[in-house]
């Protein structure tokens, strides 16, 4: 299949605009990028009649397929909260691709999501990167990307209920650390040498993050708390993004100074909770031009993954430059979540993940023309 007659966000490192250009795919993958007109035109050719060609977009934070649309209760698989300290908890085990969110997510240009377990505990479970299509999540997935670690009120509140620890941040900082300091003797164990500790599968589900990995994704809103995940992932060695990142247009300046990378959102939501307060649209805008790295998420359900394009937009509107929003939804979140080398950008070997307007995608009123994933027309 060969695209053409279009205008293409490549979103590579050279950050390159093809004017008038083409885009070829076989199988699953991009085999040829492109100014003018193709050459070789075997094959099924598409005039994308001017229209503009991005990379599939990413929703960097979502529950998508966790929490099942229409469902209730019994579609509730995000937060074990039996337990404030559940590292061996893997995402993919919950996911339910029969979804009707995952459709939505197809029709609004939404190729790959991040899914993540719930904040209710201090330590929650390993997060998985997913395409938006298929019917069997192993298929889908691209693999563990992080760790959820969740600071603040979620897991505060959530304990408090149940008369346990943690119900300070105080607590729920020391679990974390205790956590985190088992893993690394469980790990000097069993290099060694000597007598084999006994199998711990919450020690063993932190060493990929002990070891960089993956990434620690740090829940955190208050400014307190994202110094805390700042705090605790100097202490011991982590990679770590921050997710929501509510007040960081507070303190941007801080965390430009420690290179730290962030995920934005949910946008379009009220200040439901104490610790949102501080919300405002203008976070993306503030961050960015800062220096701070962002991707923006929706955080489905917390806002329904479709309306991912109109977060962008509400976030552009308060400021933030077009083309560090295009970013923000397609290279940024690719290499946060370390899949560069396969999804982000239109460059030859990607996955062939493309999304393809007539207008611009942010507008509340857009749709996109054509959605491919892995190859495939949807």
């Amino acid at each position: 299949m060969i695209i053409y007659n279009a205008k293409i966000y490549t979103m590579n490192d050279n950050d390159e605009i093809i004017e008038n250009g083409y885009v070829e795919l076989k199988n699953d993958k991009i085999i040829r990028v492109g100014e003018g007109f193709p050459e070789h035109n075997n094959g099924e050719m598409i005039d994308a009649e001017g229209k503009t060609i991005y990379p599939g977009f990413i929703d960097a934070h979502t529950h998508l397929g966790l929490f099942t649309s229409g469902v209730g209760v019994e579609g509730e698989d995000f937060n074990e909260d039996s337990d404030p300290i559940t590292p061996q908890l893997n995402a993919i085990d919950g996911i339910n691709p029969m979804d009707s969110a995952f459709d939505d997510a197809r029709n609004a240009g939404i190729t790959t999501a991040v899914v993540s377990p719930g904040s209710s505990n201090a330590i929650c479970g390993s997060i998985f990167a997913v395409k938006t299509t298929g019917k069997r999540i192993d298929k889908m997935s691209l693999g563990k990307v992080g760790m959820k670690i969740s600071l603040g009120e979620n897991p505060k509140m959530t304990y408090l209920d149940k008369d346990s620890s943690p119900v300070t941040r105080m607590a729920i900082a020391a679990l974390i650390r205790e956590a985190l300091r088992k893993a690394q003797r469980y790990m000097e164990d069993k290099k060694s040498g000597d007598e084999t500790p006994e199998y711990d599968a919450k020690c063993e589900a932190l060493i990929p993050l002990l070891k960089r990995e993956v990434k620690a994704h740090f829940h955190c809103h208050r400014a307190d708390d994202i110094f805390t995940a700042v705090r605790i992932a100097k202490e011991f060695d982590l990679d770590y993004i921050l997710i929501h990142c509510t007040e960081g247009h507070l303190i941007a300046d801080e965390l430009k100074e420690e290179n730290a990378t962030a995920v934005i959102g949910p946008i379009i939501c009220d200040k439901s909770k104490p610790e949102l307060a501080n919300l405002t649209p203008e976070n993306c805008f503030i961050l960015s031009s800062a220096g701070v790295e962002i991707s923006i998420c929706t955080d489905h359900s917390e806002v329904p993954i479709q309306y991912l394009p109109i977060s962008v937009g509400i976030a552009v509107k308060n400021g933030l430059d077009f083309y560090e929003a295009v970013k923000a939804v397609t290279k940024t979140p690719a290499k946060q979540m370390g899949l560069f080398d396969r999804i982000g950008s239109i460059e030859k070997d990607k996955d062939a993940d493309l999304v393809m307007f007539g207008t611009n995608p942010f507008e509340v009123m857009s749709s996109p023309d054509m959605v491919i994933i892995n190859g495939d027309e949807i």
